[in-house]
């Protein structure tokens, strides 16, 4: 279509005093009314309102209109409604350009009513331009397969593949460890259910093993993924576990087995075998060889036979999936040795830690710990969250989230079980949000002493006789120092990333400050990443509860199974394209691209040029800035379109 064809159609939004109360509206009007290719120019009080969307279709039809510009609020907001208005009136959706001058003018300029004014002139300048050199454009369309890959076996990744499995979708279910169940697992009690952590990771794996459309792996990681969207090729490599089929002699031969090493799963408190079951009702209901402490003596071959094959070799599984969930959680931060009194004193202990230890206790009256009784408890918050900055490298600054809560319902599920405990509180502040705050209010009603210190001067741990020494300033007693004798500390410790430098080479995982994976959107698109279906869910994502965990899992398997059970994908079409008679095959679009959609293609008649997989394309522009021949170019945004919006931009303004 010629440039003398263009026919535009600008409406301008009062957003309902949004924008007016701020830009002059009628003047962005009468300013741009007279661009080249301007036949309609319109201001409206809310262009998302019905009567407003069906004008505009009156005017498309009645004066011919082949080009849209809606200047309003944000395109994540309305421009899919604009699509949809222009679409009902006949026209390609991509003639449709949304100009966002709330967010981006008048919000911004609230101090400077002219100068905002000034601004939104250049923005629906700029935007008449873009509709000028807009083409028509269709989606992409691509195959879906009906299969979900999940990385990561806790609670988070085993909600999610019964809610996939339930709606008769595959799924292939990869976790690092030889046994499911994750952190929870190790969780003495978890509130509000009031159960322990295998309780709940029993029931989410009896619910699991109903499906016989998931497929578990075990002791196993992502080796590589290649694809897009829809149609994702994965390998998985399986490491041996050495126990091959169920014997009856397994508990006589962990009891035989002459290799002790510390219980990673009781963080250290106590010892284990080097075949093992964490914990009875572990899935998969066989052991495990540790490969690193296990000595090969054999004596676990002679009690179980060829239950155990300690030459089983690793196995690689390939799988084509529609979607890829990452539910690969994380770690409890580790203090650093002297991290108040960690590390130098055996009664000082994280929070994980007593979660073990009363999960192993087996007395109810009195409570002990390293051959001492103990009367007196200390918790201290924010060890390891909310650190303040010094220079000398990466702290974690965000707050953890369900440290709070945690501690306050553990504190009284030990009044509970042990008599004539006194139990102190040490805080920066507490975060006992949402339906947490009762746990706040009943661990005050039951003799809970809160202390307040400031960030500034933590507390002091030291020994005296048998004793820990807590010293502190109380900023709710006007700094009154205390000193507070104690037989344990607890340290309140939060979660930190896991270290797995592969799976995000491998995925290309988006990171955030923080270090966690970060989503596409935190209010609008909160389990989305900007790669085409791949999703985060649980502590991956960043720091949360339980239920917080399980509630994210459901939300990223909703969103994985909207492209799995599709047979066909839509995507949109601005992505990049070539054309192989300006193309010099110079690779460097090749180098830059992050996603591998770049390819090189024997065109007929010119020979091997760049060519680019719609698919695997995100539409980023890398390609197209270093391109020396500008044979790369995006669609949708042109580098002619491009220029002549800077132009429009440009030029002058007179109000």
């Amino acid at each position: 279509m010629s440039e003398e064809e263009v026919r535009i159609g600008v409406y301008v939004c009062h957003c309902g005093g949004n924008i007016s109360d701020y830009v002059d509206v009628k003047k962005v009007v009468e300013a741009i009314k007279d661009e080249p290719g301007v036949v309609v120019a319109k201001d409206v009080v809310f262009a998302c309102s019905d009567a407003s969307q069906n004008e505009i279709i009156e005017d498309i039809k009645k004066h011919k209109l082949n080009r849209i510009v809606v200047a309003s609020c944000s395109p994540k907001l309305h421009e899919a409604t604009f699509r949809g208005t222009v679409t009902r009136a006949g026209l390609n959706p991509y003639l449709y350009y949304h100009a966002n001058i709330r967010e981006h003018v008048s919000w911004a300029h609230t101090d400077d009513p002219k100068g905002a004014t000034e601004k939104a002139i250049r923005h629906v300048r700029a935007a008449i331009a873009y509709v000028r050199h807009a083409k028509p454009l269709e989606k992409i369309k691509s195959p879906s397969i009906p299969a979900v890959l999940i990385i990561g076996g806790g609670v988070s990744g085993i909600k999610a593949a019964i809610d996939l499995a339930k709606m008769g979708i595959a799924v292939h279910l990869v976790e690092r460890s030889p046994f499911l169940g994750g952190r929870v697992s190790q969780l003495y009690k978890i509130y509000p259910y009031d159960k322990s952590g295998v309780e709940i990771v029993k029931e989410l794996v009896d619910e699991l093993k109903k499906y016989d459309n998931i497929a578990v792996y075990t002791n196993a990681e992502v080796e590589s993924v290649d694809g897009y969207i829809g149609n994702f090729n994965v390998t998985i490599k399986v490491y041996p576990r050495y126990v091959v089929k169920k014997s009856d002699k397994f508990k006589e031969a962990i009891e035989k087995c002459p290799v002790e090493v510390p219980n990673e799963f009781d963080f250290g408190l106590t010892k284990r075998k080097a075949i093992y079951i964490p914990y009875d009702g572990a899935y998969p209901e066989l052991p495990a060889i540790d490969d690193k402490a296990c000595t090969k003596c054999g004596e676990c071959i002679k009690i179980c036979g060829d239950a155990i094959d300690l030459n089983q070799k690793p196995e690689t599984i390939k799988v084509k999936v529609g979607a890829i969930i990452v539910a690969t959680g994380a770690d409890p931060y580790e203090p650093k040795k002297g991290e108040f009194g960690y590390g130098e004193y055996d009664n000082v202990i994280t929070l994980q830690q007593l979660h073990r230890l009363l999960a192993t206790y087996k007395g109810d009256e009195e409570f002990r710990f390293n051959g001492r009784k103990i009367e007196n408890i200390a918790f201290i918050y924010c060890v390891g969250s909310r650190q303040i900055p010094t220079g000398e490298g990466p702290v974690n600054e965000y707050c953890s989230r369900y440290c709070c809560n945690a501690a306050m319902y553990i504190s009284l599920k030990l009044l509970e079980r042990f008599k004539n405990l006194n139990i102190y509180h040490l805080y920066r502040d507490i975060r006992t949000y949402g339906k947490n705050e009762p746990l706040y209010e009943a661990a005050g009603k039951n003799g809970i002493i809160f202390i307040k210190y400031d960030e500034a001067e933590p507390p002091k741990i030291s020994k005296r006789g048998d004793k820990l020494i807590i010293t502190t300033k109380d900023l709710l007693t006007e700094n009154l120092t205390l000193e507070i004798p104690v037989d344990l500390v607890v340290l309140v410790t939060g979660l930190v990333p896991r270290e797995n430098k592969k799976l995000i080479e491998v995925l290309k995982l988006p990171l955030g400050r923080d270090r966690f994976y970060q989503e596409a959107h935190p209010k609008l698109r909160p389990v989305e990443t900007n790669i085409g279906g791949l999703f985060i869910c649980g502590c991956a994502q960043a720091p949360r509860d339980t239920r917080e965990a399980v509630a994210s899992a459901e939300a990223a398997a909703a969103k994985a199974a909207a492209i799995a059970l599709k047979k066909e994908i839509e995507l949109e079409p601005f992505v990049a394209e070539v054309d192989p008679s300006k193309c010099n095959l110079s690779k460097k679009c090749m180098e830059v691209c992050e996603y591998e959609a770049i390819e090189i293609k024997n065109y007929e008649g010119i020979g091997e040029r760049a060519w680019v997989n719609e698919a695997k394309c995100k539409g980023c522009g890398a390609c197209v800035a270093v391109c020396p021949t500008e044979a790369i170019q995006l669609r949708g945004l042109w580098n002619e379109q491009l220029k002549d919006m800077i132009r429009a931009s440009a030029k002058e303004v007179v109000l």
